[in-house]
């Protein structure tokens, strides 16, 4: 990145002299609109390099925890270089999905039973060529959360799998209830306040592997989740460290953005329609609990949550479950170290929302915080297929965990 940079600026020093002569020519009626193009050109790139390239700004509680990151996963000080011709909040979080490649992973399907009579779907990436973790009982596990009505196909998913088999490690997928196709078999389905789905899931995985590192990585609303549990529980959870991404820390801010009208009829709407879908095939499961008359009316992810989800889980206002839900109010009480990655222009995430003052109080937290971004964007380079600045965070800070997070203790 550091030679992109350099790159652009010699282009632009070399087009700027370029310019100059074909002003020259082009008094005379010839290279006028060239030189008009190279003028643009150089006048975006010093834009471009002054004010979208930017290192991220860098939120740690801890001096240990600040020290460990610059020395082992430095991709959190470095400029972060937003694709040169998208890099606007809405256009990053529009085109990532699809504009970025889905590395193909085989994954091995499981159906555990929760307390209730319910089944939740891990889907696992088990990594038994791993030539650098050749004992299935000590290999490094991710358990990786996908977001509001994500499963282990969406493409941010299918890269961290293919970065952690890049460095040995085992992945499985926490799919929420009745979103990847298996039966619904109680009347529940899932939110990012309630968390004893993902508890019995951390329990199962590391009753398997219980001599293995393990770490956990959620995006989205699989972030909230995530930070939620690791709030209520503290240190005693079996995770070595968790990693989150755009997620959304005060559940009204965001509610607030998403229904500003472009950001509605961009993000919103359809949103709501993914979520009316994924209940609208268990109907009949519902319909002593909740009207779904109603809940297929909704126009919004905040009515959405008012006719469906906060009834389903008790709460007697919305009001209730939005404060419930934010994982904000928990950040204080998390245990293990985490990193948090999100982008400041991200509509879904609105920057106010944002817990500065409350991560500067506890050592175990690390917030980075992109200008640009937008939600699950984080593209970079000039065609984004491969790799966003996303996944390097991840494949760096797990690795780090794993390979050095003995030394955070020592510190």
């Amino acid at each position: 990145m550091q030679r992109l940079a350099m790159d652009l600026r010699v282009l632009s020093r070399e087009l700027a002299l370029y310019l100059e002569h074909q002003v020259r020519v082009g008094f005379f009626g010839s290279g006028v609109g060239l030189s008009l193009i190279l003028g643009f050109s150089v006048a975006y790139a010093c834009y471009y390099l002054s004010s979208i390239a930017k290192k991220p700004q860098l939120v740690i509680g801890g001096e240990s925890f600040s020290r460990f990151l610059q020395d082992h996963c430095p991709v959190v000080t470095e400029t972060y270089y937003p694709t040169v011709w998208c890099w606007e909040s809405r256009g990053q979080t529009l085109l990532r999905p699809f504009i970025t490649s889905k590395p193909p992973v085989q994954y091995r399907n499981e159906l555990i039973k929760t307390a209730d009579g319910g089944q939740i779907s891990l889907d696992w990436f088990d990594n038994n060529n791993s030539m650098c973790y050749v004992d299935a009982s000590t290999r490094p596990t991710i358990l990786l959360l996908p977001g509001l009505t994500g499963t282990s196909k969406e493409s941010y998913i299918l890269h961290m799998i293919h970065l952690s088999e890049e460095l040995g490690y085992r992945c499985v997928v926490f799919n929420n209830r009745g979103v990847a196709g298996e039966s619904l078999l109680t009347p529940r389905t899932y939110c990012c306040a309630n968390t004893e789905d993902l508890e019995a899931v951390i329990h199962h995985v590391h009753s398997l592997y219980p001599g293995a590192p393990f770490l956990a990585a959620g995006v989205s609303m699989g972030g909230m989740l995530l930070l939620n549990y690791l709030g209520k529980i503290g240190s005693k959870t079996p995770l070595m460290a968790a990693a989150t991404f755009s997620v959304g820390w005060n559940t009204f801010a965001c509610s607030e953005s998403l229904e500003r009208p472009l950001n509605w009829l961009l993000f919103n709407y359809y949103l709501t329609t993914c979520l009316q879908s994924s209940v609208k095939k268990h109907r009949h499961m519902f319909a002593e609990q909740i009207d779904m008359d109603q809940v297929m009316k909704a126009k919004s992810i905040r009515e959405f949550d008012k006719w469906f989800t906060a009834v389903m889980f008790g709460y007697r206002t919305l009001d209730d479950y939005y404060t419930d839900a934010s994982p904000n109010r928990r950040l204080k009480s998390v245990g293990i170290p985490v990193l948090c990655l999100n982008a400041t222009d991200d509509v879904f995430s609105p920057s106010h929302g944002i817990p500065i003052e409350t991560a500067k109080q506890n050592p175990n937290v690390a917030l980075v915080l992109t200008a640009y971004g937008g939600h699950i964007g984080f593209l970079e380079g000039i065609w984004p297929r491969q790799c966003t600045y996303m996944d390097r965070v991840f494949k760096q800070f797990v690795q780090a965990m794993v390979e050095h997070g003995h030394e955070l203790s020592n510190m």
